[in-house]
């Protein structure tokens, strides 16, 4: 008998969950292999234990909602332009290839203008989960090969903020430039009232009752989601009001504070997410996609490496360094999942499209994964050798 309790469903996603990536982790995975392995395991296309995986999508959503606030809570405007300086043509020149790759190729196999254009921007974005995770902290904030993953990282995740934006106003019936124009006008809006609120407002709570911890999350997590909502009915989404809500105190010392309280909660739900999104995936269509899903992830882990690499070199890099960056960021994204989704319900893709883009991610995952694990210091290293915090 199927049981459809909120607390049946959660002892499935967080005990299974717990099993799979203890799995994951002793074969060096990602464990975001392992969530969407689960979701695929007790989904409709699986045991079946999770007959109808829509019930957990609203949960699972917020967890979007808070990586997006936390991404914004990273950008400090200030440590922004003095880290993507030194990457800017390299990450834009690689975008712009890596676009251009995945439309052509996309275009072979006879997928529409707009879906081709999808697949070839899910193929910009390298995986801030294993680009960070996998990089031994004293690299990471001490070294000049963390300060180049995080710059190239952090453009990325703007270009992907742009482009929801450009979806939500190309996903209007009426697609045109008015239709598109529409959420550029409210942009600015949402961030003249969020810059209003948050210094005559936001501000002067947390300087008044800065010592208070538990008010400060709970200002925190009604900031993030009261702009998210407000942005949702501007025309915008609920995504970009809570990435405009994190920029805005990126600023405020408190930031901090906000970015190490909020994480746990952020994890909770983004496992939720990444459980449904391998249970709403139809297992049925596989076949018919598999092959050219491979293909695309072989640009992924084959030909972005080479060209980073190219790049890299180009700007002044050391051949080590930039063979080692590259590596490093020679995947697809959990942003390249999201952009799928987010287009699918959009109805601006096919499932088909998106279902495509999922796989191709998940297999540059295991094999960039396993690559570098194998062959650079990381905290989960094969090689004792190579393990490092």
């Amino acid at each position: 008998m199927e049981n459809t309790s909120i607390v049946y469903t959660l002892f499935l996603i967080f005990t299974g969950a717990a099993v799979l990536a203890t799995v994951a982790l002793y074969v060096r995975q990602s464990l975001i292999i392992a969530y969407i392995s689960l979701g695929l395991l007790i989904g409709p296309w699986g045991l079946n234990l999770i007959a109808d995986a829509t019930q957990i999508q609203d949960i699972a959503n917020v967890g979007i909602i808070f990586l997006l606030f936390l991404l914004g809570l990273n950008l400090n405007p200030q440590d922004l332009f003095r880290l993507v300086g030194k990457t800017t043509v390299v990450t834009g020149v690689s975008s712009v290839v890596l676009c251009a790759l995945g439309f052509g190729y996309s275009q072979l196999f006879g997928y529409s203008v707009t879906e081709s254009f999808i697949i070839g921007a899910a193929l910009m974005f390298s995986s801030t989960i294993v680009g960070l995770k996998l990089i031994p902290t004293t690299v990471l904030h001490h070294q000049h090969t963390g300060e180049v993953i995080i710059s190239m990282l952090l453009l990325q995740d703007i270009i992907a903020i742009f482009l929801m934006l450009v979806l939500e106003g190309s996903s209007n019936a009426d697609i045109g430039w008015l239709a598109m124009s529409k959420p550029m006008l409210a942009f600015p809006v949402m961030v003249g009232v969020a810059y209003v609120l948050e210094k005559h407002v936001l501000t002067q709570l947390i300087l008044k009752f800065d010592r208070i911890q538990e008010y400060i999350f709970l200002v925190a997590v009604g900031w993030c989601l009261g702009l998210a909502e407000l942005s949702e009915q501007l025309g915008l989404s609920y995504e970009i009001g809570a990435f405009i809500a994190g920029v805005m105190i990126a600023r405020n010392p408190i930031a901090l504070f906000i970015v190490a309280s909020l994480k746990p909660l952020r994890d909770f739900f983004l496992i939720i997410f990444f459980v449904a999104l391998g249970a709403n995936f139809n297992l049925g269509i596989l076949p018919d996609i598999w092959l050219v899903a491979v293909g695309l992830s072989l640009i992924a882990i084959v030909i972005k490496p080479i060209l980073f690499r190219f790049l890299l070199r180009f700007s002044n890099e050391t051949s080590g360094r930039s063979t080692e960056i590259a590596m490093r960021l020679g995947q697809m994204s959990e942003f390249s999942l999201l952009l799928a989704v987010m287009a699918t319900e959009l109805a601006v893709i096919r499932a088909e499209v998106s279902y495509l883009i999922q796989i191709a991610t998940l297999v540059s995952f295991v094999f960039s994964s396993y690559y570098i694990v194998a062959t650079y210091p990381t905290p989960i290293a094969l090689n004792d050798k190579l393990r490092r915090d």
